[in-house]
């Protein structure tokens, strides 16, 4: 084992992440008192930052790499923080450029972990750190900053930015954030600061008054995607067809995007918009992984989001192009399972698995909770077995997909790595 692989094996040996042991008393510590004594100990380096603050329940990710990609396509040096990862922890924290992205040196890990680790931070607040140490050390022109979770009490919430972006609220991490969609709007409104303009990518009647209370309290600036002047419709629809990020849910994040964009006085590149995953390294938001049998991977995991893709999967089934469905399904033991059941295809066949964490539910319970609404499907020993059945099931003209959890795509690609 490499000295690197020792001391991240090490790093989730000594603080447990909510990556791997969920939301528990150890892996998930808001506030803000040991970030910013982090931060005052590496030197203060998120004050001297420029820097975009993304929150949300669904979408951050892409909205994240839509910005840094277009920043970077027109000559910036762009910081870009993110979170989860899937294969590798180098993921979180990257430089994007115009050639594309490079993740943070494993010295420069090494290093970080070295002088500043203490046993008392979390997980997410020593990655937080270390991603504004290592941005500021690089003299990054701007940072695109993802929160962790909810907003007022995130590890993030210390920086004071350039811009805000709130991208969709959905029900999920209720326990923590709220059992409403205003409640948690009011999470994710506390990244708003006095004097910092601020982009919420969607308006509705619940959600909207929680900001724009925020927003007067703050004493910030408040702008709505949806009322905001963008490019006309068919040039918004011919760049979303050539996008390299797909899904129904990206021309409300694209729609956003562009209005912060705006808002920061800086033209959209639309040659790196289309190209943005492929620039930021970003995957599994519906990945075509394959062509044949067409493989789609995606790491939506709550209503919201799965709602979107299933709908999406039956369009496709209904095209008449594709001769059967597959869908391989895994889901964490503390996501909303029975409010998901009744959004997934019919008429596909299902291979339910628990990928490799132990937050994951057992596939029997996933068969035993499905079996009336989903006749056709099956418990899988993995990820790995699986895909396996899928495929051999599958011919040239089937439709795969792969997801319902972060896990479950990280699994897969892993076994693309074999």
């Amino acid at each position: 084992m490499s000295d690197y692989q020792q001391i991240i094996k090490s790093l989730f040996e000594r603080h447990q992440s909510v990556q791997t042991t969920g939301f528990s008393a150890d892996s998930y510590k808001p506030g803000l008192d040991r970030i910013r004594e982090l931060d005052r100990r590496a030197g203060s380096p998120s004050s001297r930052l420029r820097c975009i603050h993304v929150a949300g329940t669904n979408g951050k990710g892409s909205v994240c790499s839509l910005l840094a990609a277009s920043l970077a396509g027109s000559g910036y040096r762009v910081g870009l923080f993110t979170s989860p990862h899937l294969l590798d922890f180098r993921e979180r924290i990257k430089i994007v450029e115009e050639d594309g992205f490079e993740m943070i040196p494993k010295e420069s890990v090494m290093e970080f972990l070295e002088k500043y680790d203490s046993p008392e931070l979390s997980f997410f607040e020593i990655t937080t750190g270390m991603a504004f140490w290592f941005f500021d050390r690089e003299q990054v022109d701007i940072a695109v900053i993802e929160v962790g979770l909810g907003g007022l009490l995130d590890s993030t919430n210390i920086i004071v930015p350039e811009l805000c972006v709130v991208t969709s609220i959905g029900l999920d991490h209720c326990a923590l954030l709220g059992d409403t969609r205003a409640l948690i709007a009011g999470q994710k409104a506390g990244i708003f600061k006095s004097g910092v303009p601020a982009v919420v990518g969607q308006m509705d009647a619940e959600t909207a008054p929680v900001f724009e209370a925020a927003a007067a309290e703050a004493h910030c600036p408040l702008f709505f995607a949806p009322d905001f002047d963008v490019h006309g419709a068919e040039q918004l629809k011919d760049l979303l067809a050539r996008m390299d990020l797909q899904g129904e849910c990206q021309e409300e994040n694209l729609r956003t995007v562009l209005c912060a964009l705006d808002l920061l006085g800086e033209e959209p590149n639309v040659d790196a918009l289309c190209r943005a995953a492929a620039m930021t390294g970003l995957r599994g938001r519906w990945e075509a992984v394959r062509r044949s049998p067409l493989t789609i991977a995606d790491i939506g995991h709550n209503p919201a989001a799965l709602k979107g893709n299933f709908a999406r999967l039956k369009e496709m089934m209904a095209s008449g192009a594709y001769d059967k469905l597959l869908i391989v399904y895994g889901i964490m033991a503390d996501k909303d399972l029975q409010g998901i059941l009744p959004l997934m295809p019919r008429e596909a066949e299902y291979f339910f698995a628990a990928p490799d964490t132990p937050r994951a539910l057992p596939a029997p319970a996933i068969l035993s909770a499905a079996k009336e609404l989903l006749p056709n499907a099956q418990a899988c020993d993995s990820v790995a077995d699986a895909v396996s059945k899928a495929s051999a099931l599958a011919t040239p003209q089937s439709l795969i997909y792969i997801g319902g959890s972060t896990f479950v795509v990280a699994d897969y690609l892993k076994l693309q790595e074999i």
